[in-house]
C-alpha cells in the first residue's frame, strides 16, 4: 500500500546542471529524518525542464543512493500515451516501486478519454500506478467517478494523489475505493483534513524542508493520535503558506538554499524568488528554527 510521507523531491542545480552531490545529501537527510518514501521527477522536481537523458540519470542515481531503504515513486506521466507507457516501463526496469501518472494536460480529455488513457497505461506496464489529479497545473480534473472506475477495473492502479483542493471528491474516493487503495494528499495545507477523512498519507512539497514534522503528522494519523496530528498540522500552516507564495518549487528551493542544503537555482521558464518575498520566507524559517 502507498502510505505515509512521500517527499516530492526537488532537483538541485549548480551551474546549469543537476547537482548530484546535493541530491545525495537530500536523500540522506530524508532517510535520517523519517520520510517514508521519495518521489523523483514529480512537479516539484521541475521535470518539464529536464531532458530525457537527465531524467534517466537522475532516477537511476536516486534509486541507487536510496538503495531500498524507502520506497521510490517516479513521475512518468505526460499528455502523450506512448511516451507515458515507455517512461513507466523504464521506471519499472530501473527499480522504481511505483509510477506517478498525471492526468493528461492541454488535451482536455473527457472522462471516457481519461479512463481509456489510464487503462492503456495500466495494461501495457507492470508497475503500481498512482493517478495524479492536479487541475491547477493540467487544466484537467478527474472526477471521483472516473477515479473509482479505474481503481476497480485496474488492479495495479493503487492510489490517487489528490491535489484538486476538492475535499468532497477526495472523500467520495476514500469512502468507495476498493480495499487497499490509497488516497494521498497532494496539497499540504489540506493534509490533516484528508488524513482525518481516511487518506493514507501525503505526497508533500513541505516535506522537503521539514521532513521529520511531516512524517510525524502521518505517523500520528496512522496511530489515531488526532490531538497530536492536529497540533502538528496547525503548527505547519505558516510553512505551507510560505512555500507557495510563488510557483512551486521556487520558494522551497530558496528555503533549502537558506538552510544550506542546495543552491536556489531554478531553470527557465521559472525565475528566482522575487526579492520582496525573501524577508517573509526568511522570517518563517527563523520561526521554525531552521536558520539562525
Amino acid at each position: 500500500m502507498i502510505r505515509g510521507s512521500y517527499v516530492a523531491l526537488v532537483t538541485p542545480f549548480r551551474d546549469g546542471e543537476i547537482d548530484y552531490n546535493a541530491v545525495e545529501g537530500l536523500i540522506a537527510m530524508h532517510i535520517e529524518q523519517g520520510t517514508h518514501g521519495i518521489l523523483l521527477c514529480g512537479t516539484t522536481a521541475e521535470t518539464p525542464a529536464l531532458a530525457g537523458d537527465e531524467k534517466e540519470r537522475l532516477v537511476r542515481f536516486g534509486i541507487q543512493k536510496i538503495n531500498g531503504r524507502v520506497p521510490v515513486m517516479v513521475g512518468t506521466g505526460s499528455n502523450n500515451l506512448p511516451r507515458t507507457i515507455a517512461a513507466t516501463q523504464q521506471a519499472s526496469s530501473w527499480g522504481a516501486g511505483s509510477a506517478l501518472v498525471v492526468t493528461p494536460y492541454y488535451n482536455k480529455p473527457t472522462p471516457e478519454g481519461l479512463y481509456q488513457f489510464y487503462r492503456k497505461v495500466h495494461d501495457n506496464t507492470s508497475i503500481p500506478i498512482v493517478m495524479y489529479n492536479v487541475p491547477g497545473r493540467t487544466g484537467c480534473k478527474m472526477s471521483a467517478e472516473t477515479a473509482l472506475r479505474l481503481a476497480y477495473d485496474c488492479p495495479r492502479i493503487v492510489a490517487l494523489k489528490e491535489a484538486s483542493g476538492d475535499l468532497v471528491l477526495a472523500m467520495h474516493v476514500i469512502r468507495d475505493a476498493p480495499e487497499g487503495f490509497s488516497v494521498m494528499s497532494g496539497e499540504d495545507a489540506l493534509n490533516l483534513p484528508l488524513l482525518a477523512a481516511g487518506a493514507r498519507g501525503v505526497i508533500s512539497v513541505t516535506a522537503n524542508i521539514i521532513p521529520a514534522q511531516i512524517a510525524a503528522l502521518c505517523n500520528a494519523a496512522a496511530c489515531g493520535e488526532w490531538d497530536k496530528a492536529r497540533s502538528l498540522h496547525l503548527a505547519q500552516l505558516d510553512m505551507h503558506a510560505a512555500l507557495f507564495v510563488e510557483s512551486n518549487p521556487i520558494p522551497v528551493k530558496q528555503a533549502l538554499a537558506l538552510a544550506g542544503r542546495i543552491l536556489a537555482d531554478v531553470r527557465p521558464p521559472l525565475a528566482p524568488l522575487s526579492a520582496h518575498r525573501l524577508p517573509g520566507l526568511t522570517n518563517v524559517l527563523r520561526r521554525y528554527k531552521l536558520i539562525d
